[in-house]
């Protein structure tokens, strides 16, 4: 089966610092990088990033554990990350789209695989195989842990009563309105899917995020719009988008912002 990136960004410098934004972002308003309930304290540990992006996952848990842990970093493109001069010396990097089958040399020898941010990336029928695959590269024993936003909590917050949030309504409307894959409904079922697959001691560790931090991850979201207006082939919305953006961006300063359930879903593999 031949690759297809159906990615909806831009790969570039730009989304770039907007992944390692939201990473630090995430991180400190979640307290952790691998849920607390995942055992790291083998010495040997074999860890997955799946969707690895610019790495910055990867580089956060090298500083956290020992540095005879095996790290890899799995993503359809590798063109977001550091060149590997500049990447952790245990770190190796793998071309592999989740829709494509599992490397056999990849089957069966991992003790914890993340994956992050697929919400614009993976339609709902798509899910479920997809943690089949991932199953399939746990050790037993092994952790799978998913981590996205629930796009269907979204909602607006205001520092006042009177604040508006006309055009940021209706620039999340019309994101929405182009494509099934910019209005994912899917992520509060992750541990049905996980369950389905056969994983075990299925926890979701749903959070809100705090105002002070929520609101510099909308401020980072805004980017995603510029993004698209980048990429897509429909002149009609890159310019629309590029006339709600600043509308958009004066209703966040004066105090609007749209924001999200934060969902970590963990299972272990019998």
């Amino acid at each position: 089966m031949t690759s297809k990136d159906n990615y909806v960004f831009t790969r570039d410098v730009l989304d770039n610092a907007r992944l390692n934004l939201m990473h630090s972002l995430w991180t400190r308003s979640s307290g952790y990088v691998i849920h607390p309930r995942i055992p790291t304290d083998n010495a040997e540990i074999y860890v997955a990033d799946v969707g690895a992006g610019t790495g910055a996952w990867l580089c956060d848990v090298s500083e956290r554990l020992p540095k005879t842990a095996h790290l890899y970093g799995l993503d359809i493109s590798l063109d977001a990350m550091p060149p590997p001069g500049f990447l952790p010396s245990n770190v190796t990097l793998r071309n592999w789209d989740v829709r494509t089958s599992v490397p056999e040399d990849l089957v069966g020898i991992f003790d914890v695989i993340q994956i992050r941010f697929f919400i614009f990336v993976l339609l709902r029928e798509e899910v479920s195989s997809v943690v089949g695959k991932l199953v399939q590269m746990l050790k037993p024993g092994g952790y799978l842990q998913w981590v996205d936003s629930d796009n269907h909590s979204v909602r607006f917050e205001k520092s006042e009563p009177e604040n508006t949030t006309e055009h940021l309504t209706k620039l999340m409307r019309l994101l929405e309105s182009q494509s099934t894959r910019l209005k994912p409904d899917w992520v509060p079922d992750l541990p049905g899917f996980f369950s389905e697959n056969g994983l075990v001691d299925v926890e979701a560790d749903r959070q809100d995020t705090p105002p002070h931090l929520a609101f510099m991850m909308h401020e980072s979201g805004l980017i995603m719009h510029e993004l698209i207006a980048r990429k897509t082939q429909n002149e009609e919305m890159a310019k629309q988008l590029r006339e709600l953006l600043p509308l958009a961006v004066d209703e966040t300063r004066k105090g609007a912002y749209i924001t999200t359930d934060r969902h970590t879903v963990i299972g272990k593999k019998p």
